[in-house]
């Protein structure tokens, strides 16, 4: 991306993307040519605001519950930070849009602010279970030191480098556009293809002890069902913006699922699993535990048989 976000070494938006919006081009370094394009565009834009506020209803219901600590799993918080972690780093590896990089940054931060809100009801309510304190606390020590540590080394050219005679798509993984055929990938591709998928697979874990939580306690009491249907939009919002974009030119079909196959399973694969925690918010919300909850648990209860 170049000075006054003209994508592409010496052309300019009416040569590179002659029929594209313009707003579009320079203000998000995308070419929207036709309906596909700008579905995707307004898909991709939706799925972000879905994220970014995403977390706002838990931070509420933490406040009025005060049970943080036994109604979220630490082990779905780390593994939602491990996983927002890769995906930060990939971002830049794979050199996505600044956007995307500001809300990689955004999803850590929110990561950091909900672990620091656990720890602070699990401090105020010590109980006497100490025996599996050392292990998570060092887990969420290695996990925050590592997320420093990215932060500080990630190379600033990544924000920097150029793309010559091409713009920068949303895909993580590029090709060249006069080519019929997937371009071998290079190193840094590489690298931000396998990290892409340790991320997905790290999203796909952390589901799995917040449901197994919410089974042991038979209650899902202290967890914002909102919090998981705004994810479920932004991941269900996102997946689609991806699949509905066109390949660059002389990329197929195929080859451009293949090339975004690891995010597509970490939004659509977690959204199968939001599923099944919706499904134990309406299970629970009818069980005695829950029924003493109070207004907020009635709501909940509410929307989810309206």
């Amino acid at each position: 991306m170049s000075d006054g976000f003209v994508l592409g070494g010496g052309g300019n938006f009416s040569s590179l993307c002659p029929h594209g919006i313009e707003w579009i081009w320079y203000g998000l370094g995308e070419c929207a040519q036709d309906g596909r394009d700008i579905a995707s565009v307004v898909l991709g834009l939706l799925s972000i605001v879905c994220f970014m506020v995403s977390s706002l209803p838990q931070y509420y219901s933490s406040c009025k519950t005060g049970n943080m600590d036994s109604a979220l799993s630490i082990w779905f918080l780390l593994f939602w930070l491990a996983g927002d972690s890769c995906n930060l780093i990939g971002s830049f590896l794979a050199d996505q849009l600044p956007l995307q990089k500001y809300t990689a940054v955004y999803y850590i931060l929110a990561d950091l602010l909900m672990l620091s809100m656990y720890y602070y009801y699990k401090l105020k309510h010590r109980a006497s279970r100490a025996s599996n304190s050392a292990l998570l606390n060092a887990v969420s020590m290695l996990c925050l030191l590592g997320i420093t540590s990215s932060l500080i080394s990630l190379p600033r050219s990544a924000l920097e480098d150029q793309m010559p005679m091409r713009f920068k798509a949303r895909a993580l993984l590029a090709v060249e556009e006069d080519s019929g055929s997937v371009q071998p990938f290079d190193t840094k591709e590489i690298i931000g293809f396998v990290i892409g998928s340790i991320s997905s697979v790290l999203y796909l874990c952390s589901r799995l002890p917040q449901m197994y939580t919410n089974f042991q306690r038979k209650s899902t009491e202290g967890v914002s069902f909102f919090l998981f249907a705004l994810v479920i939009l932004g991941n269900t919002t996102y997946g689609i913006s991806v699949l509905v974009k066109n390949p660059d030119p002389g990329q197929g079909e195929a080859s451009y699922i293949i090339h975004h196959l690891p995010w597509l399973i970490g939004s659509l694969g977690t959204l199968s699993l939001d599923l099944i925690i919706s499904v134990q918010f309406m299970v629970y919300s009818k069980s005695p535990g829950d029924s003493a909850d109070g207004d907020g648990d009635e709501e909940t209860a509410a929307l989810l048989h309206n």
